[in-house]
């Protein structure tokens, strides 16, 4: 019997590896959220719930931090990220980034997310101003979208004929690139590597739903021809 494997990796490295390998499964299930663990350690400076270093790596054994992010990208480049990858308006997304470039340097959640509140224009939903402009964040320290481009190819060459992959995805950034690669499978015809199973994704928000960070997610699924 094979025991267990821990990897402490990113997707796109530990596929790359797994490919080398020549391994293959009968299930991959990618889960592309961030862990509620990370969330709730506020040292890892992900939420503003609880205040925290503005880190927000994934690993934290290398790469760039938020707060290097925050404190030396130029206007119009905090702009575009909260923009495409925190999906505000471009407007308020160049006033946060302004207001960011003027009050830095920026070194805890706490601060920073009560500068965006404090100059945030417009109405104030059920979510905190400042929740998309994190996401943006995080997604751009740990360069998220593209690792979800990477690792999409490869899955076809990790799986055994019949073998399925489920992708869970939390937000419609994720999302969009996976449905627009099962899409592409779709309609490749006798060239295609998967059989979407999941014409429509299967959705978190249900009735019954013990955890409110599942309500959006989304999961879809394919097969290996």
């Amino acid at each position: 019997q094979q025991g267990v494997r821990l990897m402490h990796s990113d997707f796109v490295s530990a596929a790359k590896q797994l490919v080398e390998e020549g391994a293959t499964f009968n299930l991959i299930l990618i889960d592309l959220g961030v862990s509620s663990p990370q969330l709730d350690q506020s040292e890892r400076g992900f939420s503003f719930s609880h205040n925290g270093p503005l880190d927000m790596r994934m690993d934290r054994r290398s790469g760039k931090t938020a707060a290097d992010l925050v404190n030396n990208a130029s206007t119009s480049e905090l702009a575009t990220i909260i923009h495409d990858y925190g999906e505000e308006p471009y407007s308020q997304a160049k006033r946060i980034a302004e207001q960011i470039v003027t009050n830095r340097p920026f070194e805890d959640t706490k601060t920073l997310a009560d500068l965006i509140k404090q100059n945030y224009r417009g109405r104030m939903g059920r979510i905190h101003p400042a929740t998309r402009t994190f996401q943006a964040l995080r997604i751009a320290v740990n360069d998220e979208l593209e690792q979800v481009k990477a690792v999409l190819p490869l899955i076809p060459k990790l799986l055994v004929s019949g073998g399925r992959v489920a992708i869970i995805s939390f937000h419609s950034l994720e999302d969009r690139l996976v449905k627009r690669y099962f899409k592409d499978q779709a309609e490749s015809g006798f060239e295609a590597e998967l059989e979407v199973i999941t014409k429509k994704p299967i959705s978190g928000a249900t009735d019954d739903v013990h955890n409110p960070r599942s309500r959006s997610a989304k999961l879809r699924v394919a097969v290996k021809k």
